[in-house]
């Protein structure tokens, strides 16, 4: 007895992972062609491909429409399911609104604007930017991310303002890295226990360098639901096909992937990723600018991972 796919007879996982920044974004910002051929050699094999990212659906477009992808994404850290064909919201993980609440407070408190995100589909808009009565500007770095990405963004003074609350999946603070230390440190007590806190570089483009000093970097700090990760939105999207944790193969590099590489049948790291996800992975790929994806997928539709 023959099989028509061969390469699923020695693939050991059914649904992949895969992380956009620093995985399968490499050099220049754009998805090579080589990733592009094995993204589409591994859903010839029967895989289903997810994409998994900490940008919001809106950010990460152009990168989905190169890799044809149509099975839902998981956007937003994981907090927010969403089908990258309509941009409708499948599913969302939002946040504990005494939770919101507090990380503003910490926010304004350190001269901070709070970056909320929300859930577009249901609000309507991307950012709801919270200056407090103070005025707290965001920094023009991420004005131009803004810009860039034809994101909706409104601007408020008090979050009492926020007429839809319910819809907030992310709370966000981005600047230099050393004038984010302190807020980094409260976040981390605020969310013990009731929220997932990140913090991890910005992407930015490279003129925007030119303001560092010596060891300074650009920053985001970031809190979610604790339910709020990619893991969690990898459960959800699996459970319609019944595709169990040991037959998922899960692929990133920073701080926001730990929970999927750390929960999936094949945790692999990328070959830049940072230590916290080379520690937990069982495999290490090549970096982002070296194919590492396509290397990956080929070392799974081979059998060998």
């Amino acid at each position: 007895m023959t099989t028509k796919n061969p390469s699923a007879a020695r693939r050991k996982y059914d649904l992949l992972a895969i992380d956009l920044d620093g995985t399968l974004i490499g050099k220049g910002g754009v998805v090579s062609a080589r990733n592009i051929d094995a993204i589409h050699r591994a859903r010839e094999a029967g895989m289903a491909v997810h994409i998994c990212t900490g940008r919001g659906l809106r950010e990460c477009r152009v990168f989905l429409e190169a890799i044809g992808q149509t099975l839902p994404v998981a956007v937003a850290g994981g907090s927010i399911i969403a089908d990258p064909t309509s941009g409708a919201t499948l599913h969302r993980f939002a946040m504990d609104e005494g939770l919101v609440r507090d990380t503003v407070r910490d926010m304004h408190a350190h001269g901070q604007a709070a970056l909320v995100l929300k859930d577009p589909g249901a609000a309507e808009f991307d950012y709801l930017v919270v200056r407090s009565a103070q005025g707290f500007k965001v920094d023009p770095v991420m004005d131009w991310w803004f810009e860039t990405m034809n994101l909706h963004v409104r601007y408020v003074d008090d979050l009492r303002e926020d007429a839809h609350p319910e819809h907030t999946v992310r709370i966000g603070a981005f600047g230099i890295n050393r004038a984010l230390d302190n807020l980094a440190a409260t976040l981390e007590i605020t969310a013990k226990d009731r929220g997932v806190f990140h913090q991890f570089p910005a992407v930015v483009a490279p003129d925007h360098h030119a303001r560092l000093g010596r060891g300074e970097s650009f920053h985001i700090l970031e809190l979610f639901d604790v339910m709020g990760n990619k893991w969690s939105a990898i459960e959800h999207m699996s459970r319609a096909t019944g595709v169990p944790a040991a037959r998922v193969a899960a692929i990133g590099d920073e701080i926001n992937d730990v929970p999927m590489i750390r929960n999936a049948g094949l945790g692999i790291a990328m070959g830049n990723a940072i230590p916290a996800v080379k520690d937990i992975a069982a495999r290490t790929t090549l970096r982002n600018d070296e194919d590492g994806v396509a290397h990956a997928v080929d070392k799974i539709l081979e059998g060998e991972w």
